[in-house]
């Protein structure tokens, strides 16, 4: 079975997710947006076997990630990049505290940096065979970085409403960017992360993107 719902407004897409999520009759179905259009695909025995990769593993590795991050005070995401169904290299977010903040050691940054120094050490590694599993989705930054760095599949768990990159429209771009194939798979483990995040923007003493959209829809959103 196939769903297909065409939309492009931001604010509506949050919440065909949320509903989504939600629906039993989708709970246990993989569903992503591509290009302003949501697809639903039943799942199957034979589906299942041609992955041979069980997401909600490898976002539970990506989820440890985060909790080390949350467990030091800094924003609450994690990651994991995945090959040959193995964990490569993992990812914690740092410096978004009060002191030395900045906008770069993203968890999926620092993965990233981890898989560079893996391919200097002669390891041979698909980068177009690996997979980002992560807590939050990927801003802009951090989605340009992948996909120029020959990431092709991203999954992640909690939808990021204010900064999410994922929806960028690729086939608007140069060439080089337009013949890109990407895959993008959210909501794996979302009510987990979405906890996680929401104990920390509850934390007064977390002043990071306090009163930000993201918060304001985070603390919104229902257990």
């Amino acid at each position: 079975m196939i769903l297909l719902v065409k939309t492009k407004n931001n604010r509506f897409q949050a919440e065909l997710y949320k509903k989504l999520s939600h629906d039993r009759a989708f709970r246990a179905f993989p569903f992503w947006c591509f290009r302003g259009r949501f697809f639903a695909v039943q799942s199957s025995p034979y589906r299942r076997r041609k992955l041979k990769m069980n997401y909600e593993v490898f976002m539970s590795k990506a989820l440890e990630e985060a909790h080390k991050a949350h467990s030091v005070g800094e924003f609450p995401v994690g990651c994991v990049m995945v090959y040959e169904n193995s964990v490569l290299v993992t990812g914690a977010r740092r410096h978004s505290g009060l002191h030395n903040q900045n906008e770069l050691d993203h968890a999926e940054m620092l993965a990233l940096r981890s898989l560079v120094d893996l391919d200097e050490k002669d390891e041979k590694i698909d980068r177009e065979k690996v997979t980002l599993f992560s807590t939050l989705e990927p801003c802009l930054m951090c989605y340009a970085a992948l996909i120029l760095n020959g990431i092709r599949h991203i999954v992640y768990a909690y939808e990021d409403v204010m900064g999410g990159g994922t929806n960028l429209d690729l086939k608007g771009l140069n060439p080089f960017y337009r013949d890109m194939e990407i895959t993008v798979i959210p909501h794996v483990m979302r009510q987990e992360s979405l906890k996680l995040i929401k104990e920390f923007f509850s934390d007064p003493q977390n002043g990071y993107l306090k009163e930000s959209l993201l918060a304001q829809y985070t603390l919104g959103q229902r257990p």
